[in-house]
């Protein structure tokens, strides 16, 4: 959701700018811009719509050294080339980018700037004619952004160019992510390090309520108070080829193909000489001592948390509760005497998991960080952080990463039960080895999938998931991926309540997928399945082997009962993808969607 990105070096920074915007497109937005110093001044480009259509606008004759750049993703203001970032203080003096939601803006407006007219909608323009309104006190830029920062309150990462001084990058963070990248005679700034790795693979963190005065062969790092902070940077540890397609179409599919080799990979990532599991003690001695377990997470990552229920329940005989971020952070319930937190994040910097985080620890409670990104908010501030190794995910419709979180969500049950003393005959790193190869069976089929979606949701303006137990978990997120992706109304029920009101929408034609891979419900699930084709329904049966009945559209490799949800899920992701493919859709980027939420 929203993305910067700044340079300041020795090369023309225009085509830099775009690149690492092109990067960023991932995570979601609906407008985009930039702005070059030169000797003439600054140069604003800025557009809605993608990257591409930036492009067009931007005057390829103008060069420039130092320069910034935003992708945006609408929060104040509707989607529009006004409202797009970077936006410019009235003398034009100042310009600025910013992700992230400043809440007080309204009240900042009418105690500053009564008097200042307005070209945009956004609370963003706000900030920086603030800035521009105190430098006229004569204060220096450094001061003024010091002291613009400390009146702001909600969540924000900003960069600012002073035309006065065309060397600089002033730049700040308070909840929302940013790292200032270091090269050989230049300096770099981004909101995700993918986005500058054709520059510098050698970043420093931003902590909250920092600036960082960045120039080509310096970077300083200061408190809003002025006091100068030292610290170490680290080597940003992603392979270019990764964050590229190659030979596939879209993301997605390329993501979707990976996962074999993404759980191979967490099996070798979490296995030690003896062929047995290896975490961090302080880890388990934390589940041990938790009498209950709380999952938050948001989206798809929430449902590899009710997942995770199942599997620390049922193997480690820990109660656990799973919640979602937004709803915890305003509704907590009553909590145990010594609760663990786990929260499951993809990117690390999801806002409303983050404000649950900052509420926990207020309260004295410890926390684990489940996340592919070990350097992210999340990750830094909770007290342990488990790595799911799933690489770069690009496509906005999460597909490795939730299937890596689950698996590392099964090696801490498993591990936490052992320690307990409790009697195991479930060894998770082999079983995830068979499910590694079950993936690749399924993603050798993809004609298969491509046939379902097509027979089944090719004019069909909505479609039900259902399930039973664990299945209905997998129903809820592959209702997710259909209508993320294909704009289908899709939704996941579990299959007994369909009775109870919903089984009201279905009428001649409706496509209803089925998945069942527990014995124990196979028949519950058939049933209800007949049910629903009474009324006209149009079935499709999802099976493991073993449960499989000669009408089933599609039986997946028997895997062991506990993981099923790793296998039952491919299938879905690949017949969401077909579905918006044969729609024509953005796959990777659909629309009013973010990869990283950053604002609540």
């Amino acid at each position: 959701m929203c993305g910067i990105v700044g340079y300041v070096g020795t090369e023309d920074a225009k085509e830099i700018l775009l690149k690492g915007l092109e990067k960023l497109e991932y995570r979601g937005y609906d407008s985009a811009g930039i702005a070059l110093a030169n000797e003439e001044g600054v140069h604003v480009y800025k557009e809605k719509g993608r990257i591409a259509t930036l492009r067009e606008v931007v005057d390829n004759s103008q060069r420039g050294y130092i320069g910034i750049g935003h992708t945006r993703w609408a929060t104040h203001g509707a989607p529009s080339q006004v409202n797009a970032h970077p936006h410019q203080s009235k003398e034009s003096r100042y310009t600025l980018v910013h992700n992230g939601v400043i809440e007080n803006y309204d009240h900042l407006r009418r105690e500053y700037l009564e008097n200042v007219e307005m070209k945009s909608d956004t609370d963003t323009e706000i900030v920086v004619q603030l800035i521009g309104r105190f430098a006229q006190e004569g204060m220096t830029t450094e001061e003024v952004f010091r002291k613009v920062l400390s009146l702001l309150k909600g969540s924000y990462a900003i960069a600012l160019l002073d035309n006065h001084d065309p060397e600089t990058i002033y730049v700040g963070k308070n909840k929302s992510p940013l790292l200032v990248g270091l090269g050989d005679d230049v300096n770099v700034v981004a909101s995700d390090a993918m986005a500058m790795l054709h520059i510098t693979n050698e970043f420093v963190e931003l902590m909250d309520k920092e600036i960082v005065i960045v120039t080509r062969d310096q970077i300083t790092i200061k408190t809003l108070e002025g006091e100068v902070i030292s610290r170490d940077s680290y080597i940003a540890e992603l392979d270019a080829s990764d964050i590229e397609k190659g030979t596939y179409p879209h993301f997605m599919l390329k993501e979707i193909d990976e996962q074999p080799f993404v759980i191979r990979n967490i099996i070798s990532k979490y296995k030690d000489e003896n062929e047995d599991i290896k975490l961090d003690e302080d880890i388990r001695q934390t589940m041990l001592d938790a009498d209950r377990i709380y999952i938050i997470a948001a989206g798809t990552s929430y449902h590899a948390g009710l997942v995770g229920k199942q599997l620390i329940e049922r193997i480690a005989n820990k109660p656990v509760e799973t919640h979602i971020a937004s709803e915890f952070l305003y509704n907590m319930p009553l909590l145990s005497e010594k609760p663990l937190f786990i929260f499951i994040s993809q990117s690390g910097e999801t806002a409303d998991s983050r404000g649950v985080l900052v509420a926990v620890k207020e309260l004295g409670h410890k926390a684990l960080t489940i996340t592919n990104v070990p350097g992210s908010t999340l990750s830094r501030e909770a007290d342990y952080t488990l790595h799911t190794y799933a690489g770069p995910e690009i496509a906005v419709a999460s597909t490795k990463a939730y299937t890596a979180q689950m698996a590392v969500l099964a090696i801490l049950a498993v591990d936490t039960a052992k320690a307990a003393g409790l009697k195991m005959d479930f060894n998770p790193l082999q079983e995830l080895a068979i499910v590694a190869n079950a993936m690749e069976t399924l993603t050798d089929k993809k004609d298969k999938m491509e046939k379902i979606a097509r027979d089944y949701l090719s004019v069909s303006r909505n479609c039900f998931f259902i399930g039973r137990a664990i299945d209905y978990y997998v129903c809820l997120e592959g209702a997710l991926k259909l209508k993320e992706i294909s704009y289908i109304q899709a939704e996941g029920f579990a299959g007994g309540e369909l009775k109870h009101g919903t089984i009201a929408l279905i009428e001649e034609g409706t496509p209803v997928i089925g998945v069942v891979t527990q014995h124990h419900v196979n028949l519950s699930i058939r049933g209800n399945m007949k049910e629903v084709v009474a009324r006209g329904a149009s079935p499709c049966m999802i099976s493991m082997e073993g449960l499989a009945e000669g009408d089933d559209a599609l039986v997946i490799p028997h895997v062991h009962e506990y993981l099923t949800p790793l296998v039952s899920v491919v299938p879905l992701q690949l017949i969401s993808y077909y579905a918006a493919l044969h729609r024509n859709c953005d796959v990777d980027k659909p629309r009013n969607l973010a990869k990283s939420v950053t604002v609540e």
